[in-house]
């Protein structure tokens, strides 16, 4: 019908119709979709996880451990006083746990499946959405961008960490592979799925919710303004988010309530989002690459009308910027970034890159291809120049994937931090935590500091059903328990390489103990930001 609004869907289900599943349009080959969708994913698998155990842990990840090696009785009463946003988290580590333990290896693996899935999820995404644009190369898209997620070094941070961010990212990439089945098929079931992949985004880290904004503005960004889309997308789309979001409203309470275990941010400044934008690329020397590709993709998103129909750019662009804008900005009020909130992002990026790589490709085919060789041909050709840049890329990865590899990119060396103390501990030895919550760094490899007397301890982790216990608060109970000590151990935790100034009557009661009996340092050392003096007469 003349004049008629052809919505999103219908736009998608014609191009569906007119290419088999896993068709190259421009050459006529056929590639499995599974091909598409799995070598990214078992890269990933095997890229991560080689030498998964080896870095150190390090204080956020003995948290983990501390929580999930708990009872289940225990762990609930500890998610009753604090930390209950990881809750689902660590009541799925502490069954993995009960059957694979808690070696570091053992703790990660979780992290690593998750980040695997999101690979997967993330070359699935690429070349759906490559497919609904009409791009002449979606298995090509699909398959770019699930290796570059797969090799990006912030993905193998997460990837080899023993808290909750990979499922997040997994389950952000699950939410927005839906949110493009949801529109292109429309149906009950794609919004249902999508609804539940969003609330588990939520569930395991309640900044993932920021991802339902990014999606309101691609959804806004296809719009063909038509009762067909208002129908079929728009408000499907707002129900699920509402679902999404309704149901985690008791968990956005309880955040607002622990919000404190936050205040140690700090507002951004410029220097906050250089790192940010060099931990995403990967390292300085690849931020103009990848930002240059970026831009490709996004410019090919934009050309000949494509922005108003589904694109990889269309979905990426919102979910990159989105999330960290919105925490950025609150952050200048009340800090709540840290840019391990935004890891869920990485996939956008990756798609934005994929889809620059194409594009560079597109313009080959169409400016420097021979053109009296046939279509296969001119594809290899074509794909000549986007081979060399990607070849490019990943001898520019080699550096930042071994430098993120190592102990050193932790804050903390626990490991070193519990060789030191068993190397020169004696028997008697007493140790002080400055302040209190540097308890936590003594937990990651806990069998030498167990053999030294924590006087200042007034109830344990399981007692007070907190993570790291509670201390004394008198500081004459603690002067009174200070009887026959001749060496004592001072564990903080330094990110300025400075000793901490005490912040309250207990801590510095501690360093007058050490005064009063004469003690001095005998010495220093550091292990990441782990400061351990050791005083004796």
């Amino acid at each position: 019908m003349p004049g008629r609004n052809i919505s999103v869907a219908e736009v998608a289900e014609r191009s569906q119709q007119a290419e088999p599943a896993g068709s190259d349009r421009r050459s006529g080959r056929v590639i499995p979709g599974w091909l598409v969708i799995a070598v990214p994913a078992v890269f990933a698998f095997v890229f991560s996880g080689f030498d998964l155990g080896s870095p150190t842990m390090w204080r956020d990840e003995a948290y983990t451990k501390d929580a999930i090696s708990r009872s289940l009785p225990h762990l609930f009463a500890m998610l009753a006083n604090m930390d209950a946003v990881h809750g689902a988290y660590y009541v799925i580590l502490h069954f993995f746990a009960e059957i694979f333990g808690t070696s570091a290896t053992a703790l990660r693996f979780p992290s690593l499946c998750a980040m695997a899935v999101a690979t997967a999820f993330t070359a699935a995404i690429g070349r759906q959405g490559a497919r609904m644009a009409g791009s002449p190369w979606p298995d090509a898209t699909g398959l770019i961008a699930g290796l570059v997620f797969a090799t990006a070094p912030f993905m193998t941070y997460y990837a080899q960490m023993a808290r909750p961010y990979a499922i997040v990212t997994m389950f952000a990439t699950i939410a927005s592979y839906l949110l493009l089945r949801a529109i292109r098929d429309g149906g009950r079931r794609w919004w249902i799925g999508y609804a539940v992949a969003v609330a588990c985004t939520g569930l395991f880290n309640t900044f993932g919710l920021l991802l339902l904004p990014a999606h309101a503005l691609t959804v806004l960004a296809i719009a063909p303004w038509s009762r067909t889309w208002l129908r079929r997308t728009a408000l499907p789309w707002l129900a699920a988010g509402a679902v999404a979001a309704v149901v985690l409203i008791p968990l956005l309470a309880i955040s607002f309530r622990e919000r404190g275990q936050i205040s140690w941010l700090t507002k951004p400044d410029l220097h906050t989002i250089k790192i940010l934008v060099t931990d995403f690329a990967g390292s300085r020397l690849l931020l103009v690459p990848v930002a240059l590709l970026a831009l490709a993709g996004l410019a090919a998103g934009l050309s000949d009308g494509r922005f108003r129909r589904m694109s990889p750019a269309a979905l990426a662009l919102p979910w990159l910027v989105v999330p960290p804008l919105v925490l950025l900005a609150v952050s200048l009020a009340k800090p709540i970034y840290n840019p391990r909130y935004v890891e869920f992002c990485l996939p956008a990026l990756a798609l934005l890159v994929a889809a620059g790589v194409v594009a560079i490709a597109r313009v080959a085919a169409r400016t420097i291809a021979p053109a009296g060789l046939g279509p296969l041909s001119r594809d290899t050709a074509a794909w000549v120049p986007s081979g060399v840049v990607v070849l490019a890329l990943a001898a520019m990865l080699i550096p930042p994937q071994h430098a993120i590899r190592q102990s050193t990119a932790r804050p903390d060396n626990l490991r070193l931090a519990s060789a030191i103390v068993a190397s020169n501990e004696q028997p008697g030895d007493v140790v002080f935590y400055l302040p209190s919550n540097m308890h936590v760094l003594g937990t990651g490899y806990p069998a030498p500091f167990q053999q030294l007397r924590d006087i200042a301890l007034a109830k344990s982790p399981i007692q007070s059903a907190t993570l790291t216990g509670t201390e004394l608060t008198n500081p004459a109970e603690l002067a009174s328990r200070f009887t026959d000590v001749h060496r004592v151990w001072v564990v903080t935790g330094a990110s300025n390489d400075k000793f901490p100034v005490p912040g309250n009557p207990v801590d510095r009661e501690k360093l007058a103990l050490l005064a009063g009996a004469g003690l001095h340092i005998l010495h220093r050392w550091m292990a990441g930001e782990v400061m351990l003096t050791l005083y004796g007469s």
